[in-house]
Protein backbone atom coordinates (compact mmCIF):
# COMPACT_ATOMS: atom_id res chain seq x y z
CA UNK A 1 0.00 0.00 0.00
CA UNK A 2 3.39 2.19 0.65
CA UNK A 3 4.01 1.71 -3.01
CA UNK A 4 2.71 2.96 -6.65
CA UNK A 5 -0.68 1.23 -6.09
CA UNK A 6 -1.65 4.11 -3.22
CA UNK A 7 0.37 6.58 -5.42
CA UNK A 8 -1.58 5.67 -8.40
CA UNK A 9 -5.34 5.58 -6.36
CA UNK A 10 -4.24 9.22 -4.89
CA UNK A 11 -3.70 10.42 -8.31
CA UNK A 12 -6.85 8.42 -9.66
CA UNK A 13 -9.34 9.72 -6.93
CA UNK A 14 -8.11 13.38 -7.10
CA UNK A 15 -8.85 13.89 -11.00
CA UNK A 16 -11.22 11.86 -11.44
CA UNK A 17 -13.25 13.12 -8.22
CA UNK A 18 -12.38 17.27 -9.84
CA UNK A 19 -13.05 16.28 -13.50
CA UNK A 20 -16.53 14.77 -12.80
CA UNK A 21 -17.06 16.01 -9.26
CA UNK A 22 -18.77 19.32 -10.23
CA UNK A 23 -21.63 17.15 -12.39
CA UNK A 24 -21.59 14.26 -9.54
CA UNK A 25 -22.38 17.13 -7.27
CA UNK A 26 -25.46 18.15 -9.30
CA UNK A 27 -26.66 14.58 -9.53
CA UNK A 28 -27.05 13.90 -5.83
CA UNK A 29 -28.37 16.91 -4.65
CA UNK A 30 -31.03 16.82 -6.91
CA UNK A 31 -31.14 13.00 -6.96
CA UNK A 32 -31.68 13.59 -3.06
CA UNK A 33 -34.44 16.14 -2.96
CA UNK A 34 -36.32 13.58 -5.13
CA UNK A 35 -37.09 11.32 -2.59
CA UNK A 36 -39.47 13.93 -1.74
CA UNK A 37 -40.57 14.56 -5.04
CA UNK A 38 -44.13 14.43 -4.46
CA UNK A 39 -43.72 16.24 -1.02
CA UNK A 40 -42.31 19.32 -3.13
CA UNK A 41 -44.91 18.78 -6.33
CA UNK A 42 -47.69 19.28 -3.33
CA UNK A 43 -46.05 22.32 -1.37
CA UNK A 44 -46.11 23.92 -4.88
CA UNK A 45 -49.49 23.33 -5.63
CA UNK A 46 -50.95 24.61 -2.48
CA UNK A 47 -54.10 25.49 -4.04
CA UNK A 48 -54.61 21.23 -3.66
CA UNK A 49 -55.54 19.52 -0.27
CA UNK A 50 -55.90 15.78 0.38
CA UNK A 51 -59.17 14.54 1.14
CA UNK A 52 -61.46 11.80 2.21
CA UNK A 53 -63.22 11.46 -0.88
CA UNK A 54 -60.36 10.22 -2.51
CA UNK A 55 -60.16 6.77 -0.76
CA UNK A 56 -62.50 5.07 -3.40
CA UNK A 57 -59.78 4.00 -6.43
CA UNK A 58 -63.30 2.86 -8.48
CA UNK A 59 -65.01 5.73 -8.20
CA UNK A 60 -61.98 7.85 -8.58
CA UNK A 61 -61.12 5.58 -11.92
CA UNK A 62 -64.81 6.15 -13.39
CA UNK A 63 -64.70 9.69 -13.02
CA UNK A 64 -61.17 9.97 -14.55
CA UNK A 65 -62.00 7.73 -17.79
CA UNK A 66 -65.21 9.83 -18.40
CA UNK A 67 -62.94 12.96 -18.83
CA UNK A 68 -60.09 10.80 -20.83
CA UNK A 69 -62.98 9.83 -23.39
CA UNK A 70 -64.56 13.25 -23.56
CA UNK A 71 -60.80 14.81 -24.41
CA UNK A 72 -59.26 12.14 -26.04
CA UNK A 73 -62.11 9.08 -27.38
CA UNK A 74 -59.29 8.70 -30.65
CA UNK A 75 -56.68 8.31 -28.87
CA UNK A 76 -53.61 5.12 -28.78
CA UNK A 77 -52.68 4.93 -25.03
CA UNK A 78 -53.78 6.47 -21.93
CA UNK A 79 -52.51 6.52 -18.52
CA UNK A 80 -54.31 7.14 -15.00
CA UNK A 81 -52.41 7.64 -11.93
CA UNK A 82 -54.69 7.08 -9.04
CA UNK A 83 -54.38 9.68 -5.91
CA UNK A 84 -52.44 7.86 -2.87
CA UNK A 85 -50.92 9.02 0.72
CA UNK A 86 -48.24 11.27 -0.84
CA UNK A 87 -50.33 12.38 -4.14
CA UNK A 88 -53.66 14.17 -3.56
CA UNK A 89 -54.94 14.47 -7.42
CA UNK A 90 -55.40 12.24 -10.09
CA UNK A 91 -52.76 12.22 -12.83
CA UNK A 92 -53.18 11.77 -16.65
CA UNK A 93 -51.62 10.95 -19.64
CA UNK A 94 -52.68 11.14 -23.14
CA UNK A 95 -51.39 10.00 -26.16
CA UNK A 96 -53.21 10.55 -29.77
CA UNK A 97 -52.76 8.29 -32.33
CA UNK A 98 -50.57 9.49 -35.14
CA UNK A 99 -51.10 12.53 -37.35
CA UNK A 100 -54.12 14.07 -34.28
CA UNK A 101 -53.67 17.13 -32.69
CA UNK A 102 -52.28 17.85 -30.06
CA UNK A 103 -49.97 14.60 -29.94
CA UNK A 104 -49.32 14.26 -26.14
CA UNK A 105 -51.97 15.78 -23.17
CA UNK A 106 -51.20 15.70 -19.34
CA UNK A 107 -53.88 17.25 -16.54
CA UNK A 108 -54.19 16.79 -12.77
CA UNK A 109 -57.53 16.34 -11.58
CA UNK A 110 -59.96 16.81 -8.92
CA UNK A 111 -60.28 13.04 -7.83
CA UNK A 112 -63.78 12.76 -6.77
CA UNK A 113 -65.60 15.13 -9.76
CA UNK A 114 -62.81 14.55 -12.55
CA UNK A 115 -62.80 18.00 -13.77
CA UNK A 116 -59.23 19.64 -14.30
CA UNK A 117 -57.77 20.69 -10.95
CA UNK A 118 -56.97 24.36 -10.01
CA UNK A 119 -53.78 24.18 -9.11
CA UNK A 120 -51.51 26.71 -10.26
CA UNK A 121 -49.38 25.21 -13.77
CA UNK A 122 -45.75 23.88 -12.52
CA UNK A 123 -43.37 21.11 -12.77
CA UNK A 124 -43.12 20.56 -9.28
CA UNK A 125 -40.54 17.85 -8.24
CA UNK A 126 -40.63 16.56 -11.29
CA UNK A 127 -38.25 19.14 -12.72
CA UNK A 128 -35.78 18.31 -9.85
CA UNK A 129 -36.15 14.64 -10.85
CA UNK A 130 -35.85 14.53 -14.14
CA UNK A 131 -32.71 17.08 -14.00
CA UNK A 132 -31.09 14.35 -11.33
CA UNK A 133 -31.25 12.30 -14.46
CA UNK A 134 -30.83 14.20 -17.47
CA UNK A 135 -30.42 17.58 -16.77
CA UNK A 136 -32.60 18.39 -18.66
CA UNK A 137 -30.74 18.57 -21.80
CA UNK A 138 -32.43 17.44 -25.09
CA UNK A 139 -32.39 13.72 -26.89
CA UNK A 140 -30.08 11.41 -24.56
CA UNK A 141 -26.83 13.64 -24.28
CA UNK A 142 -27.83 14.31 -20.85
CA UNK A 143 -27.99 10.69 -19.47
CA UNK A 144 -25.30 9.42 -21.00
CA UNK A 145 -23.36 12.21 -19.61
CA UNK A 146 -25.15 11.16 -16.51
CA UNK A 147 -24.44 7.85 -16.90
CA UNK A 148 -20.33 8.55 -17.70
CA UNK A 149 -20.60 10.52 -14.37
CA UNK A 150 -22.03 7.51 -12.49
CA UNK A 151 -18.89 5.42 -13.99
CA UNK A 152 -16.45 7.89 -12.85
CA UNK A 153 -18.46 7.98 -9.08
CA UNK A 154 -17.66 4.03 -8.88
CA UNK A 155 -14.19 4.39 -9.92
CA UNK A 156 -13.68 7.52 -7.17
CA UNK A 157 -15.15 5.18 -4.18
CA UNK A 158 -13.15 2.83 -5.11
CA UNK A 159 -10.13 4.40 -5.47
CA UNK A 160 -11.25 6.98 -2.52
CA UNK A 161 -11.07 3.69 0.03
CA UNK A 162 -7.86 2.28 -0.90
CA UNK A 163 -6.31 5.93 -1.32
CA UNK A 164 -7.12 6.86 2.31
CA UNK A 165 -5.31 4.39 4.61
CA UNK A 166 -6.78 5.38 7.38
CA UNK A 167 -10.13 6.48 6.36
CA UNK A 168 -11.87 4.45 9.11
CA UNK A 169 -9.89 5.58 12.38
CA UNK A 170 -10.37 9.30 10.90
CA UNK A 171 -14.16 9.03 10.82
CA UNK A 172 -13.82 8.82 14.82
CA UNK A 173 -12.03 12.09 14.67
CA UNK A 174 -13.50 14.24 13.12
CA UNK A 175 -12.24 17.66 14.69
CA UNK A 176 -14.26 20.92 13.33
CA UNK A 177 -11.90 23.12 15.19
CA UNK A 178 -8.82 22.37 13.79
CA UNK A 179 -7.07 23.86 10.67
CA UNK A 180 -9.22 24.22 7.80
CA UNK A 181 -7.78 21.77 5.65
CA UNK A 182 -7.88 19.12 8.18
CA UNK A 183 -11.42 20.05 9.20
CA UNK A 184 -12.53 19.48 5.77
CA UNK A 185 -10.32 16.53 5.41
CA UNK A 186 -12.02 15.24 8.16
CA UNK A 187 -15.68 16.21 6.80
CA UNK A 188 -14.97 14.19 3.46
CA UNK A 189 -13.97 11.40 5.47
CA UNK A 190 -17.34 11.07 7.43
CA UNK A 191 -19.24 12.21 5.01
CA UNK A 192 -17.54 9.27 2.90
CA UNK A 193 -17.55 6.37 5.15
CA UNK A 194 -21.12 7.22 7.04
CA UNK A 195 -23.08 6.09 3.88
CA UNK A 196 -20.27 4.53 1.61
CA UNK A 197 -22.96 1.36 1.18
CA UNK A 198 -25.91 3.66 0.09
CA UNK A 199 -23.12 5.62 -2.05
CA UNK A 200 -21.74 2.21 -3.64
CA UNK A 201 -25.68 1.16 -4.24
CA UNK A 202 -26.63 4.16 -5.59
CA UNK A 203 -24.46 4.52 -7.83
CA UNK A 204 -24.52 1.01 -9.10
CA UNK A 205 -28.68 0.70 -9.38
CA UNK A 206 -28.56 4.24 -11.37
CA UNK A 207 -26.33 2.78 -13.93
CA UNK A 208 -28.65 -0.62 -14.05
CA UNK A 209 -31.67 1.07 -14.49
CA UNK A 210 -30.71 2.80 -17.88
CA UNK A 211 -28.20 -0.30 -19.23
CA UNK A 212 -30.14 -0.78 -22.02
CA UNK A 213 -29.44 3.20 -23.13
CA UNK A 214 -25.69 2.51 -22.25
CA UNK A 215 -25.15 -0.93 -23.87
CA UNK A 216 -27.78 -1.44 -26.56
CA UNK A 217 -25.58 -3.81 -28.41
CA UNK A 218 -27.23 -6.91 -27.81
CA UNK A 219 -30.32 -5.53 -28.29
CA UNK A 220 -29.34 -4.03 -31.87
CA UNK A 221 -27.85 -7.85 -32.63
CA UNK A 222 -30.77 -10.47 -31.08
CA UNK A 223 -33.61 -7.81 -31.71
CA UNK A 224 -32.33 -6.14 -34.79
CA UNK A 225 -33.01 -3.18 -32.75
CA UNK A 226 -36.85 -3.21 -32.02
CA UNK A 227 -35.99 -2.68 -28.44
CA UNK A 228 -40.12 -3.03 -27.95
CA UNK A 229 -39.76 -6.70 -28.73
CA UNK A 230 -37.11 -7.12 -26.29
CA UNK A 231 -39.57 -5.52 -23.53
CA UNK A 232 -42.61 -7.41 -24.56
CA UNK A 233 -40.97 -10.54 -24.24
CA UNK A 234 -39.10 -9.99 -20.90
CA UNK A 235 -42.75 -9.03 -19.56
CA UNK A 236 -41.42 -5.32 -19.19
CA UNK A 237 -44.07 -3.85 -21.92
CA UNK A 238 -47.29 -4.64 -23.08
CA UNK A 239 -48.28 -6.07 -26.23
CA UNK A 240 -49.44 -3.49 -28.69
CA UNK A 241 -52.97 -4.56 -29.67
CA UNK A 242 -53.98 -4.29 -33.32
CA UNK A 243 -56.55 -1.63 -34.60
CA UNK A 244 -60.09 -2.61 -34.82
CA UNK A 245 -63.43 -2.63 -35.25
CA UNK A 246 -65.02 0.19 -32.23
CA UNK A 247 -66.06 -1.41 -28.74
CA UNK A 248 -67.35 -0.17 -25.49
CA UNK A 249 -64.32 -0.39 -22.69
CA UNK A 250 -65.46 -2.89 -19.79
CA UNK A 251 -66.19 -1.55 -16.33
CA UNK A 252 -63.07 -0.79 -14.44
CA UNK A 253 -64.56 -1.31 -10.81
CA UNK A 254 -64.25 -5.06 -11.03
CA UNK A 255 -61.00 -4.99 -12.65
CA UNK A 256 -59.57 -2.99 -9.66
CA UNK A 257 -60.96 -5.58 -7.25
CA UNK A 258 -59.95 -8.67 -8.84
CA UNK A 259 -56.63 -6.63 -8.55
CA UNK A 260 -57.01 -6.05 -4.47
CA UNK A 261 -57.36 -9.91 -4.80
CA UNK A 262 -54.55 -11.59 -6.20
CA UNK A 263 -52.34 -8.75 -4.20
CA UNK A 264 -53.56 -9.88 -1.21
CA UNK A 265 -54.84 -6.65 -0.46
CA UNK A 266 -52.87 -4.31 -2.54
CA UNK A 267 -54.15 -1.93 -4.66
CA UNK A 268 -53.57 -0.58 -8.63
CA UNK A 269 -51.55 2.48 -8.40
CA UNK A 270 -51.30 2.82 -12.64
CA UNK A 271 -54.21 1.91 -15.33
CA UNK A 272 -52.50 1.83 -18.42
CA UNK A 273 -55.38 1.41 -21.48
CA UNK A 274 -53.97 0.39 -24.87
CA UNK A 275 -55.72 1.37 -28.07
CA UNK A 276 -59.02 2.05 -25.75
CA UNK A 277 -62.83 1.96 -27.89
CA UNK A 278 -61.35 -1.34 -30.00
CA UNK A 279 -62.20 -4.75 -29.88
CA UNK A 280 -58.43 -5.78 -29.21
CA UNK A 281 -58.41 -2.91 -26.38
CA UNK A 282 -55.88 -3.83 -23.47
CA UNK A 283 -56.04 -2.66 -20.00
CA UNK A 284 -52.86 -2.84 -17.69
CA UNK A 285 -53.19 -2.48 -13.69
CA UNK A 286 -49.78 -1.98 -12.22
CA UNK A 287 -49.46 -2.21 -8.56
CA UNK A 288 -48.59 0.90 -6.05
CA UNK A 289 -44.95 1.67 -6.36
CA UNK A 290 -45.32 2.04 -2.05
CA UNK A 291 -46.11 -1.48 -1.85
CA UNK A 292 -43.37 -3.05 -3.43
CA UNK A 293 -39.36 -3.34 -3.76
CA UNK A 294 -39.16 -3.85 -7.05
CA UNK A 295 -40.37 -0.75 -9.30
CA UNK A 296 -43.50 -1.52 -11.48
CA UNK A 297 -42.77 -5.05 -11.30
CA UNK A 298 -46.59 -6.35 -10.29
CA UNK A 299 -48.73 -6.24 -12.91
CA UNK A 300 -52.39 -7.64 -14.35
CA UNK A 301 -53.38 -7.22 -18.35
CA UNK A 302 -57.17 -7.86 -19.45
CA UNK A 303 -59.19 -7.44 -22.39
CA UNK A 304 -60.41 -4.31 -22.84
CA UNK A 305 -64.11 -5.17 -23.99
CA UNK A 306 -65.08 -7.40 -21.80
CA UNK A 307 -62.56 -7.31 -18.81
CA UNK A 308 -61.08 -11.31 -19.08
CA UNK A 309 -57.66 -11.65 -17.55
CA UNK A 310 -54.68 -12.53 -19.79
CA UNK A 311 -52.76 -15.03 -19.42
CA UNK A 312 -48.66 -13.70 -18.53
CA UNK A 313 -45.51 -15.88 -17.40
CA UNK A 314 -44.10 -14.96 -13.83
CA UNK A 315 -40.71 -12.58 -14.88
CA UNK A 316 -37.27 -14.11 -15.47
CA UNK A 317 -34.31 -13.76 -12.83
CA UNK A 318 -33.03 -11.07 -14.94
CA UNK A 319 -35.84 -9.08 -15.29
CA UNK A 320 -37.22 -9.60 -11.58
CA UNK A 321 -33.21 -7.94 -10.37
CA UNK A 322 -33.55 -5.33 -12.85
CA UNK A 323 -36.64 -4.29 -11.23
CA UNK A 324 -35.54 -4.51 -7.91
CA UNK A 325 -32.54 -2.69 -8.55
CA UNK A 326 -34.46 -0.12 -9.74
CA UNK A 327 -36.79 0.24 -7.14
CA UNK A 328 -33.54 0.28 -4.73
CA UNK A 329 -32.69 3.29 -6.18
CA UNK A 330 -35.62 5.49 -6.77
CA UNK A 331 -37.01 4.40 -3.30
CA UNK A 332 -40.89 4.62 -4.44
CA UNK A 333 -41.13 1.66 -1.37
CA UNK A 334 -39.71 4.02 1.60
CA UNK A 335 -42.22 4.94 3.80
CA UNK A 336 -41.84 8.98 5.67
CA UNK A 337 -38.99 7.36 7.79
CA UNK A 338 -36.79 5.93 5.74
CA UNK A 339 -37.15 8.32 2.87
CA UNK A 340 -35.49 10.92 5.84
CA UNK A 341 -32.85 8.18 6.39
CA UNK A 342 -32.18 7.90 2.27
CA UNK A 343 -32.45 11.42 2.21
CA UNK A 344 -29.66 12.22 4.98
CA UNK A 345 -27.60 9.42 3.44
CA UNK A 346 -27.67 11.26 -0.10
CA UNK A 347 -27.15 14.47 1.68
CA UNK A 348 -24.04 13.24 3.05
CA UNK A 349 -22.98 11.90 -0.22
CA UNK A 350 -23.51 15.81 -1.66
CA UNK A 351 -21.19 16.94 1.00
CA UNK A 352 -18.23 14.34 0.14
CA UNK A 353 -18.51 15.72 -3.19
CA UNK A 354 -18.56 18.93 -2.29
CA UNK A 355 -15.66 19.09 0.73
CA UNK A 356 -13.69 16.94 -2.01
CA UNK A 357 -13.84 19.59 -4.75
CA UNK A 358 -12.47 22.24 -1.81
CA UNK A 359 -10.14 20.58 -0.96
CA UNK A 360 -8.56 19.44 -3.97
CA UNK A 361 -8.77 23.38 -4.77
CA UNK A 362 -7.11 23.99 -1.46
CA UNK A 363 -4.44 21.04 -1.88
CA UNK A 364 -3.38 22.84 -5.80
CA UNK A 365 -2.95 25.99 -4.19
CA UNK A 366 -0.54 24.47 -2.24
CA UNK A 367 1.53 22.94 -5.55
CA UNK A 368 1.43 26.56 -6.73
CA UNK A 369 -1.07 26.11 -9.37
CA UNK A 370 -0.83 28.43 -12.03
CA UNK A 371 -2.76 31.66 -10.83
CA UNK A 372 -5.66 31.46 -13.54
CA UNK A 373 -6.39 28.03 -12.98
CA UNK A 374 -6.98 28.39 -9.46
CA UNK A 375 -8.77 31.12 -9.86
CA UNK A 376 -11.14 29.59 -12.07
CA UNK A 377 -11.42 26.20 -10.11
CA UNK A 378 -12.40 28.15 -6.86
CA UNK A 379 -14.84 30.14 -9.04
CA UNK A 380 -16.60 26.68 -10.80
CA UNK A 381 -16.54 25.25 -6.55
CA UNK A 382 -18.63 28.39 -5.64
CA UNK A 383 -20.95 28.50 -8.55
CA UNK A 384 -21.74 24.94 -8.46
CA UNK A 385 -21.45 23.98 -4.26
CA UNK A 386 -23.25 27.03 -3.20
CA UNK A 387 -25.04 27.96 -6.69
CA UNK A 388 -27.14 25.41 -7.19
CA UNK A 389 -29.10 25.28 -4.35
CA UNK A 390 -29.51 29.34 -4.57
CA UNK A 391 -30.87 28.22 -7.77
CA UNK A 392 -32.95 25.42 -6.01
CA UNK A 393 -34.29 28.27 -3.63
CA UNK A 394 -35.33 30.45 -6.13
CA UNK A 395 -36.75 27.71 -7.94
CA UNK A 396 -39.01 27.34 -4.96
CA UNK A 397 -39.52 31.26 -4.63
CA UNK A 398 -40.45 31.51 -8.18
CA UNK A 399 -43.53 28.98 -7.65
CA UNK A 400 -44.61 31.63 -4.98
CA UNK A 401 -43.92 35.54 -6.74
CA UNK A 402 -45.22 34.17 -9.88
CA UNK A 403 -49.12 34.41 -10.36
CA UNK A 404 -51.23 31.22 -10.34
CA UNK A 405 -52.98 32.55 -13.81
CA UNK A 406 -49.62 33.41 -15.23
CA UNK A 407 -49.49 31.53 -18.41
CA UNK A 408 -45.79 31.36 -19.00
CA UNK A 409 -45.72 30.06 -15.19
CA UNK A 410 -44.54 26.37 -16.24
CA UNK A 411 -41.76 27.37 -18.01
CA UNK A 412 -41.13 30.82 -16.09
CA UNK A 413 -39.98 28.38 -12.77
CA UNK A 414 -37.30 26.37 -14.99
CA UNK A 415 -36.40 29.56 -16.78
CA UNK A 416 -35.62 31.23 -12.60
CA UNK A 417 -33.75 27.85 -11.61
CA UNK A 418 -31.16 28.43 -14.75
CA UNK A 419 -31.03 32.38 -14.89
CA UNK A 420 -29.94 32.67 -11.07
CA UNK A 421 -27.65 29.74 -11.09
CA UNK A 422 -25.79 31.60 -14.18
CA UNK A 423 -26.29 34.82 -12.66
CA UNK A 424 -24.03 32.88 -8.99
CA UNK A 425 -21.48 31.57 -11.60
CA UNK A 426 -20.97 35.29 -13.22
CA UNK A 427 -20.90 37.35 -10.37
CA UNK A 428 -18.00 34.91 -8.44
CA UNK A 429 -15.89 35.71 -11.59
CA UNK A 430 -15.89 39.07 -10.93
CA UNK A 431 -12.55 40.31 -9.47
CA UNK A 432 -13.18 39.93 -5.68
CA UNK A 433 -10.37 40.60 -3.41
CA UNK A 434 -11.38 37.35 -1.62
CA UNK A 435 -13.50 34.83 -3.32
CA UNK A 436 -16.90 35.42 -2.16
CA UNK A 437 -18.14 32.04 -0.44
CA UNK A 438 -19.44 33.84 2.87
CA UNK A 439 -21.51 36.31 1.04
CA UNK A 440 -22.76 33.26 -1.40
CA UNK A 441 -23.10 30.94 1.60
CA UNK A 442 -25.17 33.94 3.45
CA UNK A 443 -27.24 34.39 0.15
CA UNK A 444 -28.22 30.77 -0.10
CA UNK A 445 -28.56 31.01 4.05
CA UNK A 446 -31.56 33.80 3.28
CA UNK A 447 -32.97 32.11 0.46
CA UNK A 448 -34.25 29.02 2.05
CA UNK A 449 -34.73 30.60 5.60
CA UNK A 450 -36.86 33.03 4.85
CA UNK A 451 -38.91 30.70 2.59
CA UNK A 452 -41.29 29.43 5.43
CA UNK A 453 -42.43 33.01 6.29
CA UNK A 454 -42.96 33.73 2.70
CA UNK A 455 -45.16 30.44 2.72
CA UNK A 456 -46.84 31.79 6.35
CA UNK A 457 -47.75 35.23 4.92
CA UNK A 458 -48.32 34.44 1.39
CA UNK A 459 -50.93 31.19 2.06
CA UNK A 460 -51.21 30.43 5.79
CA UNK A 461 -51.56 33.29 7.10
CA UNK A 462 -49.59 32.83 10.21
CA UNK A 463 -52.08 29.94 11.48
CA UNK A 464 -50.01 26.60 12.53
CA UNK A 465 -53.83 24.71 12.32
CA UNK A 466 -53.81 25.22 8.25
CA UNK A 467 -50.45 23.86 7.99
CA UNK A 468 -50.71 19.60 6.43
CA UNK A 469 -47.84 18.06 7.54
CA UNK A 470 -46.34 18.24 3.98
CA UNK A 471 -46.10 22.63 4.35
CA UNK A 472 -44.73 21.90 7.67
CA UNK A 473 -42.32 19.34 6.72
CA UNK A 474 -41.32 21.18 3.75
CA UNK A 475 -41.05 24.53 5.77
CA UNK A 476 -38.91 22.89 8.68
CA UNK A 477 -36.83 21.18 6.38
CA UNK A 478 -36.21 25.22 4.34
CA UNK A 479 -35.28 26.39 8.13
CA UNK A 480 -32.44 23.78 8.37
CA UNK A 481 -31.14 23.96 5.40
CA UNK A 482 -31.04 27.95 5.86
CA UNK A 483 -29.57 27.48 9.35
CA UNK A 484 -27.05 25.17 7.91
CA UNK A 485 -25.75 27.47 5.67
CA UNK A 486 -25.60 30.07 7.81
CA UNK A 487 -23.64 28.11 10.17
CA UNK A 488 -21.04 27.29 7.58
CA UNK A 489 -20.39 30.79 7.00
CA UNK A 490 -19.91 31.84 10.30
CA UNK A 491 -17.46 28.87 10.39
CA UNK A 492 -15.64 30.54 7.61
CA UNK A 493 -16.24 34.22 9.06
CA UNK A 494 -14.37 32.86 12.76
CA UNK A 495 -11.69 31.13 10.27
CA UNK A 496 -10.95 34.21 8.58
CA UNK A 497 -10.81 36.46 11.78
CA UNK A 498 -9.04 34.52 13.87
CA UNK A 499 -6.36 33.90 11.38
CA UNK A 500 -6.75 29.98 11.70
CA UNK A 501 -6.04 29.37 7.56
CA UNK A 502 -2.45 28.03 8.14
CA UNK A 503 -2.20 24.29 6.44
CA UNK A 504 -1.00 21.61 8.72
CA UNK A 505 -2.10 18.46 6.62
CA UNK A 506 0.78 17.29 4.29
CA UNK A 507 -0.89 17.86 0.62
CA UNK A 508 0.31 14.08 0.20
CA UNK A 509 -2.64 12.92 2.33
CA UNK A 510 -5.01 13.63 -0.05
CA UNK A 511 -3.93 14.52 -3.44
CA UNK A 512 -0.75 13.68 -4.71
Amino acid sequence: MNGSLFRSMLWLHGWAGLLAGWLLYAIFLTGSATYFRSEISHWMRPELSFSADTKDDAQIADVTLRRLRAIGGDAERWRVTLPNAREPATEIHLWRKSGKEPSFVHEWLEPASGAPSPARATLGGDFLYYFHFDLQMPSIWGRLLVGLAAIVMLVTLVSGVVAHKRLFVDFFTFRPDATRQRAWLDGHNVAGVLALPFHLVITYTGLVTLMFLYMPWGIHVAYQGRAQALLTEAGLGAPTPAISDPAPLAPIAPLLAEARRRWAGGRAGVIDIYRPGEVGTLIELTRDASETLAYRYDKLRFIGPDGRSMPQPPPSAVVTTQMTMYGLHVGRFADATLRAGLFICGSAGTAMIGTGLVLWSVSARRRETSRMGMFLIERLNIGVIVGLPIAVAAYFWANRLLPSAYPGRLLGEPMMFFSTWLAVFLVSLFPWRRAPWETMLLVAAVAFAALPLADAVAYRKGEIASYDRVFLGFDVAMAVIGCTFAAIARKLRKERTSAKIIDQIPTREFVP
